[in-house]
């Protein structure tokens, strides 16, 4: 029969049935609950689980009986099925016993409520993370599914973000809390997401919160560089021993660093670095090195590609400075090729008054890096404007030919737009406001000359004049 106000029985999952919950008119069995603790000298050694424990490793501290109904509980847990059904001289018992500890014993009250009413009167995140773990271990789906509602629509926070990210390692039944795992994820990358503001907050995360982080294509690091750097850091705290290191690097975090991002010269540094295996990290490297030597639109193919897979080694992140592609030359002078593509939305971004930054690259033993600008002129027009400048603020003096260039249509090829050369001194830039010479609005539209499939192509060529 269906369920109704008065509580008629019913075999819905929404039945409620409240009203012979631990009622002996409307029950077939005792339930025995021993309530235990550990001995003493077994406290430390005791597992971490709360199962059927031998008497020997526990004390009984208390007994609590309750009259059930096997049909009831039955139909809500496959644990209790079995428990009631294990052969015929035991179903003909009419009381079964379960041990459980003492910091358990809400939990497994909330539970057992649950089964007859479908409701809780627990609301706190931590009484209902207790029942929700009871609920994996006697197999009761429906309330486990239950709690993780109830924790998803409370307010999140780092604390209970972390926690939640452990569950699928702690429950059997890991589909019913992964929206819970998700939205936990979720809080954490955008709560995180400069991860150089809260370098060491995070570096404190455990394992599941530093994969998290990491997983985000808008984490918002100076560069692959310094990510590389934080999890090795990382790594080093929770994981003193080199054997420990290489094995959490290798089977866990190594897949998380994006090699292809980090520059050329990071990637010969890192070649060596003891704390990877060194197999491991050989092809890594050699991947990423691959992944460089490819044509452009080679790598945005291999990106489209694991845009919807969990490996995102080719998907470059939302980075403070932008990649570059370096071309050094010692013969006949020195010299080196930069290349700088900026994305549409990037160039949205620098409106009306932004600025990129590119990584940093080195010639003749002095750093320089490029700006994208949004600049403003007398007129009160907008215009994009590139410029060169070098990091050094102690004092050199050296002079520089440089020359930029853009990808222009119809043939795509790069076009020369500006020469130039600079005797160069600390924090010195040079550049021009109105690269392309037309407006903010003409460079933007959509039939832009310098937009080809979305990106802006930008070269500068860098010569140290003999």
């Amino acid at each position: 029969m269906d369920s109704d106000s008065t509580g008629g029985l019913a075999t819905g999952s929404g039945s409620n049935f409240a009203f012979a919950f631990n009622d002996s008119k409307f029950s077939d069995r005792v339930l025995r609950i021993e309530i235990i603790r550990y001995k003493e000298t077994d406290d430390e050694a005791a597992p971490g689980n709360d199962s059927l424990w031998s008497k020997d490793l526990a004390t009984v501290l208390r007994v609590k009986t309750l009259h059930i109904s096997s049909p009831i509980l039955a139909a809500k847990s496959p644990f209790f099925y079995k428990l009631f059904s294990k052969d015929v001289r035991e179903s003909e018992q009419q009381h079964v016993t379960l041990q459980i500890h003492a910091s358990k014993e809400a939990a497994l009250m909330d539970l057992l409520n649950f089964m007859y009413s479908n409701t809780l009167s627990t609301t706190t995140p931590p009484a209902l993370l207790d029942v929700l773990m009871a609920a994996d271990k006697f197999e009761v789906a429906s309330c486990l599914r239950y709690c993780s509602r109830l924790l998803l629509n409370l307010p999140m926070t780092c604390e209970s973000a972390l926690l939640y990210l452990d569950l699928p390692s702690s429950v059997s039944m890991a589909d019913g809390v992964q929206p819970l795992t998700n939205a936990a994820k979720q809080f954490l990358v955008a709560r995180y997401k400069d991860i150089t503001k809260f370098r060491d907050e995070v570096l404190n995360f455990p394992l599941a919160g530093i994969e998290a982080v990491l997983s985000s294509d808008d984490l918002q690091a100076p560069s692959e560089d310094a990510i590389f750097d934080f999890v090795l850091q990382w790594a080093r705290t929770h994981y003193p021993k080199l054997e420990d290191r290489r094995e959490i690097l290798g089977l866990r975090l190594a897949r998380l660093i994006r090699f292809p991002y980090m520059t050329s010269r990071k990637l010969r540094k890192v070649f060596t670095c003891n704390d990877f295996d060194a197999d491991l990290l050989t092809k890594l490297v050699l991947e990423a090195l691959f992944f460089k030597a490819e044509a452009p639109h080679q790598q945005r193919s291999l990106a489209a590609e694991e845009a919807s897979s969990t490996l995102r080694q080719y998907v470059e992140r939302a980075y403070k400075y932008r990649p570059i592609k370096v071309v050094e030359f010692e013969l006949p002078r020195q010299q080196c090729i930069v290349y700088l593509d900026l994305k549409r939305e990037e160039c949205e971004h620098l409106f009306p008054a932004g600025v990129a930054y590119s990584l940093p690259f080195q010639l003749g033993g002095q750093w320089f890096f490029l700006s994208a600008h949004c600049n403003l002129d007398q007129r009160g027009l907008h215009s994009f404007g590139l410029f060169l400048v070098i990091l050094e603020k102690r004092s050199v003096n050296f002079t520089v030919d440089y020359e930029f260039a853009a990808r222009s249509k119809p043939n795509e090829e790069f076009v020369s737009k500006h020469k130039g050369n600079c005797n160069f001194t600390g924090g010195k830039a040079v550049g021009y406001q109105n690269m392309f010479g037309i407006t903010w609005a003409a460079f933007m539209a959509d039939d832009s000359l310098y937009f080809i499939n979305g990106v802006v192509h930008l070269r500068a060529g860098l010569t140290i004049r003999q």
